[in-house]
Order: C-alpha cells, then sequence, then structure tokens
C-alpha cells in the first residue's frame, strides 16, 4: 500500500482510513488472549475492526535522538558505560516444545501472532489496525512526521514463531515489538514492516516467505529457528532476496542467508584469546553433553590451538546435578595433578548457563576447586546478575557485548511496551535498523552482498556487527568480569570489526540498566 498519503483508499484490504484509527493494542483475532483489542465500528463502513493503541510508541518517537537514527557514514556511538548489573548479552533461547532435540537457540522474537491466515492486522503509523489475511503490517508515516526519501518506498518482512502460548511465542512477541520500535525510531513513511508467523518450520517458513516476497518485501528478517531458515531460504533465493536470520546456527548460513545470532565459536575465540594474553596458556574445560556443547567444546579446542595454548583437560557432564558430580571431581583432580606436576592449569571454561552454573559452582568449591589459583572463565551465557552469588566464579572472565546499548533500549522498551524486552529482542532491533540504513540506497540495489557484507558493518545495541560473504555475523565483544552482584567491563570490544563502522544503529545510549532480563535458558544452537 501507499505509505505518503495521510488519507488511504479503504478500499485497498491493506489500506486504513485515518478517521478510524483509534488506540489501543494489535491482536490478531484468533489470539484474543495475547493482546487485549479495542473492537469499534469503522464510521464509514459498519465494519468490526482491530484497532491498536500506538500512545506508548508515540511517547517514545520524539526521543529518536536518544538511540539515534539508523545513520549511514560512520557515525560513532557514545562513550560505554563500565558496569553492568546484569549483562548486555542474549542468552540462548529455548525451543517450543515441538522443538527437536539438541536444537540450539539464542535469538529474538516479537510482538503478535501475525500471518496466521485469520483476522490478522495491518497497523499503519497512526495506530489504526484493520484486518487482512496477509499479515500484520506497521509503516513509520506521515502522523508522526517521516518522510519518503525520494518517492522510493520499501517493504521488510519480519518472519516469527507467533503462534501459541509458550515461552517461544512470549520471545516472538519480544522480537516483533523491538521491531516496531525500530521503526518507529526511525520516523519514516516510506518503510513498512510485514510480519509473518512461520510457524517455526520450514514448510511454515516456505509459505510466510512466499507470502512476503508476493506483497513486495525486499529483505526477510528472520526466521528465529535454524531448522526453519532453509524453507525462507529456498523461496527467497528464487526472487533473490537476502534473508537475515536470528538463528546462530551456522550450517544454515552463507547463499544468501546470513545468520544474526551470537555464536559459540566467537564466545570461545574472543574469551580464550584474552585469557591468553593475560597469561593463561594451559586449559581445562567442563562442557554440556548435547549439541551445544559439542560445537562450543570444538571452538574451545580450536580457539587454545590457535592462541598457542594447551588443553591439559576436558569433560562433558550430562544435565543433572548428580551427573555433574564425577566430571567436576576429575576436572579438580586434573587441576591438582597439573600442579603437582609443575605445570598448572591456568583456566578452566565452563560454557553452561543460568540453568546448570549455580548447580556447578558449589560442587566445584565442594570438590576442592581453588579459584585463587586457577581462573574460570566462560561464554556469553553467563550473562545473568546472580552468578557472582556463588563465590568460585567471582573475578571469572566471559565475553558479550558492551552493556551500554543494551541499557538505554532495555529502558525504552519498558517505557514504550510497559514489560521488560527479553533479552535477545536487541537482535531484533538492530536488523530492523540495519534495513532501514540500506533503504537509502534504490530498489535492487538496497540489499546486494556487496552493501550488506561492506567492510565496516553495522553498529547497533549490541555493538559493532559485519556480515560476511558467508553468512556469518562477526561480532566485537567486550570481555567482562563477574562480581558480587552483576559484572563490569574489563576490555571493551575493538571499536571496528573488520574495518570502521559505516553505520550506526543507535547513538546515545547511557540509561540505566533496571536488571530484567530473559533467564534460566540453556545455551543453544538454533
Amino acid at each position: 500500500m501507499t505509505q505518503n498519503s495521510a488519507t488511504q483508499n479503504s478500499a485497498t484490504q491493506d489500506s486504513v482510513t485515518q478517521n478510524s484509527v483509534t488506540e489501543g493494542t494489535v491482536c490478531c483475532s484468533d489470539h484474543p488472549a495475547v493482546w487485549p483489542i479495542d473492537r469499534r465500528r469503522d464510521r464509514s463502513s459498519g465494519a468490526s475492526r482491530s484497532h491498536s493503541p500506538l500512545s506508548a510508541l508515540r511517547s517514545v518517537v520524539g526521543s529518536a535522538a536518544m538511540l539515534g537514527a539508523f545513520v549511514l557514514g560512520g557515525c560513532a556511538t557514545t562513550d560505554p558505560l563500565e558496569t553492568s548489573a546484569s549483562g548486555a548479552r542474549p542468552p540462548p533461547v529455548t525451543s517450543s516444545a515441538a522443538s527437536p532435540a539438541g536444537a540450539i537457540e539464542r535469538s529474538p522474537i516479537g510482538s503478535v501472532a501475525a500471518g496466521s491466515g485469520s483476522g490478522d492486522a495491518s497497523v499503519d503509523a497512526a495506530g489504526g489496525a484493520a484486518p487482512n489475511d496477509r499479515g500484520t503490517s506497521v509503516a513509520g508515516g506521515a502522523a508522526f512526521g517521516g518522510s519518503a526519501v525520494g518517492g522510493r518506498s520499501l517493504k521488510v518482512a519480519l518472519l516469527l514463531p507467533l503462534g501459541g502460548f509458550d515461552q517461544t511465542a512470549v520471545i516472538a512477541k519480544g522480537m516483533k515489538q523491538a521491531a516496531e520500535l525500530a521503526l518507529f525510531d526511525a520516523d519514516r513513511s516510506d518503510i513498512q514492516l510485514i510480519v509473518k508467523d512461520d510457524k517455526g518450520t520450514p514448510d511454515g517458513a516456505r509459505i510466510a516467505t512466499e507470502e512476503a516476497i508476493k506483497d513486495g518485501a525486499e529483505v526477510i528478517l528472520g526466521p528465529l529457528f535454524g531448522r526453519a531458515a532453509p524453507g525462507a531460504a529456498a523461496a527467497a533465493r528464487a526472487s533473490n532476496v537476502p534473508v537475515l536470520s536470528f538463528s546462530n546456527d551456522r550450517t544454515v548460513a552463507g547463499n544468501g542467508v546470513y545468520i544474526l545470532g551470537f555464536s559459540p565459536e566467537q564466545d570461545a575465540d574472543r574469551v580464550i584469546a584474552y585469557a591468553a594474553r593475560n597469561n593463561k596458556q594451559r586449559f581445562a574445560a567442563m562442557v554440556p553433553d548435547d549439541a551445544y556443547g559439542t560445537i562450543i567444546g570444538a571452538a574451545f579446542k580450536s580457539a587454545v590451538a590457535k592462541a598457542g595454548g594447551t588443553v591439559v583437560a576436558f569433560e562433558t557432564y550430562p544435565a543433572g546435578a548428580n551427573a555433574m558430580i564425577g566430571p567436576s571431581r576429575r576436572i579438580v583432580e586434573a587441576a591438582r595433578s597439573a600442579e603437582a606436576a609443575g605445570a598448572p592449569i591456568d583456566a578452566v571454561f565452563l560454557p553452561g548457563g543460568q540453568d546448570v552454573l549455580p548447580q556447578l559452582g558449589p560442587l566445584l568449591t565442594y570438590s576442592g576447586f581453588d579459584a585463587g589459583k586457577v581462573k574460570l572463565i566462560g561464554s556469553g551465557a553467563w550473562e545473568f546478575s546472580t552468578l557472582g552469588s556463588n563465590d568460585a566464579f567471582i573475578g571469572g572472565w566471559y565475553p558479550g557485548p558492551d552493556p551500554a546499548g543494551w541499557r538505554a533500549f532495555q529502558a525504552k522498551f519498558s517505557k514504550s511496551f510497559g514489560q521488560a524486552p527479553p533479552r535477545v529482542a536487541s537482535i531484533a532491533y538492530d536488523a530492523m535498523q540495519l534495513a532501514i540504513a540500506l533503504s537509502a540506497n534504490a530498489p535492487g540495489q538496497r540489499f546486494t552482498v556487496a552493501n550488506l557484507t561492506r567492510s565496516g558493518g553495522f553498529s547497533g545495541v549490541d555493538g559493532t556487527m559485519r556480515l560476511t560473504a558467508d553468512g556469518i555475523a562477526e561480532r566485537g565483544l567486550a570481555i567482562l568480569e563477574v562480581q558480587k552482584i552483576g559484572s563490569h567491563v574489563v576490555e571493551r570490544p575493538p571499536a571496528t570489526v573488520g574495518g570502521s563502522a559505516d553505520a550506526t544503529l543507535a547513538g546515545n545510549l547511557d540509561e540505566t540498566l533496571s536488571g530484567a532480563r530473559l533467564s534460566g535458558t540453556p545455551p543453544r544452537v538454533n
């Protein structure tokens, strides 16, 4: 639909006349429990419509200077804050009950169950909603002072597993809201967000992608799960449309698919390299006995080899406190033996998350682990505020984005939607801002390989990110040190990843962090 006119053609299914706009919360009619809706009669036609209140969004659109418009040309972010109450790294996201065993998840999700084919809503910039059968669409519009760039409109598709009421759907709701917030922050009347429910499956993603491309989408944001990405990719390649998946599964990357999730491999590389520069050369590791453990265990060994170090001991552990006792004792015994031999272990790598570390820490302590002699190091899954409640982890190092970006994003999201975002929602916000940044190019030239993989990359809520030709998101990660409460930055992220940042996703990010986060989810590869 045309986004530049203040009054739109009510005969078009995707259009909403300005006089029908009311304030409420958008919801698919087949998911009334997801969001409250305000059903009113359209004054002109008498038809029942679902109207959604974007007053919360209106209250923050004018503060776009805080997060900054997504500007091309190497805009620098402000000096990040040093201290984090809970950290700024998207934790892993567990899959729904339908997820196959071993699926690994670390990604964002969005807002309402859209694209289900029964009574979905189309929302314009002023907040009106009208039923349609083509998924939810949101446009930044003239009601917020937006203006088209050269009259060239852009449609961006967002694919998420929005149906249902489980944790996956809740996270998906948060991701959709984050993408909407990015669009309203940009205040662009020429950009439309089309949201589709991909059902978390390859077939669902294929169908949603086909529909989105028919609707005119030039780029696909999502799916969330790696298992759904091949379905989206197959449909998108036929039309030369790139897919920016929220997955961190490298097996689905490449040939037009870019994964934006935080990869286990980069976690291991960053923390091991930092440890090696700080005189840690002899390593041991305890990794979970699952798909994530297989991937990050191999990454750990590779990272140690690249750093010129030595792997002295390597243990895996199944889930369950009793199953961790044996591996914990063996790691402690290996440390004692190495010390007695005059070649002590310098650091132990524990890439677990909030589901296992509160159990594993006391077991190590009980087995005689001496944190004063051996440094504990971990992955981005360490990013939860209560980790330091166990003394074994205090002083430990782990990789993650600089916390400053998350602080401001969390505060703004909470103000807009009345609730804290899932930690992974920032990836959706940054993905939408990336699409907005590249919209300045001519249609057909916006999302080329050259533009997506520009050497300077992009800078956003989660720091600097550069997409590679093989579909991987290289990220600039900080090193954080665990404190009794929270953590603090001991080494800032590199200023650039592969060059100077060409586009800034977020500007002045200096708000305080309230500490809310998505917690209790094991590290996974989705």
